[in-house]
């Protein structure tokens, strides 16, 4: 985000075909709507710290507020002219128990990403560790990111968003107890005030949710 920009964003997701029987503690996830207000401003050209608010809604007492994190993201600024875009979030913070085996962790997320022509490419090699929960005595878990997307046009974008969990670094989970979810995802931008993405998702395992709609939709405040 630009020095002095700040970014209020929603983020809805509705899963259709999710974990029908509560586990470890948490809610089910099939029928559930998320809907997250990430709150993001610039302080530098190189520095922006994000705010979520999490909130589910659905039946059999699912509908509440979840939780928040705090995100800080740094870059390597434009003006070193790196042949690929690279930046490091750091993202911390609470969800409730019923909605988390973990309600207290922290993301780290390295992003490299690149511009070719109307091609662009994103990677996001994330690790997660949990500090309170389930989980707490674990290592660290791999999580890697992927998107692609093609400009069309100059307003539309289509392409392929990748979410993974492997398991702890020293040994990976079984591949039906690993989560992987691709989604196809269109970006609409029509102003340089507005962000618009939207898609549908499909899990590949028994762990992952399935068949989930999502919408990001965000207005920049200069």
């Amino acid at each position: 985000m630009a020095k002095g920009n700040t970014m209020v964003e929603l983020h809805s997701n509705y899963t259709f075909d999710g974990q029908r029987y509560g586990e470890n503690g948490v809610l089910p996830t099939r029928h559930v709507l998320h809907e997250t207000i990430e709150i993001t401003h610039g302080w530098t050209p190189w520095f922006e710290t994000g705010f979520y608010f999490f909130n589910e809604l659905g039946n059999d007492h699912r509908t509440s507020y979840v939780g928040s994190h705090i995100r800080p993201r740094v870059m390597v600024p434009s003006s070193w002219h790196w042949p690929v875009g690279v930046s490091l979030s750091l993202e911390a913070g609470y969800q409730k128990r019923e909605y988390s085996e973990d309600d207290w962790s922290l993301e780290i997320r390295p992003i490299v990403d690149k511009q070719l022509g109307k091609l662009y490419l994103s990677l996001n090699p994330t690790f997660d560790k949990s500090f309170h929960g389930l989980n707490k005595n674990g290592g660290y878990v791999f999580s890697p990111n992927f998107k692609a997307a093609y400009n069309v046009t100059k307003v539309i974008a289509g392409g392929f968003e990748y979410y993974g969990a492997l398991g702890p670094l020293d040994h990976f989970y079984p591949y039906q107890s690993q989560e992987h979810q691709l989604f196809a995802a269109v970006d609409l931008d029509w102003s340089p005030d507005w962000e618009l993405n939207f898609g549908y998702g499909w899990g590949f395992t028994q762990s992952t949710d399935n068949a989930i709609f999502k919408v990001i939709l965000g207005y920049r405040f200069h």
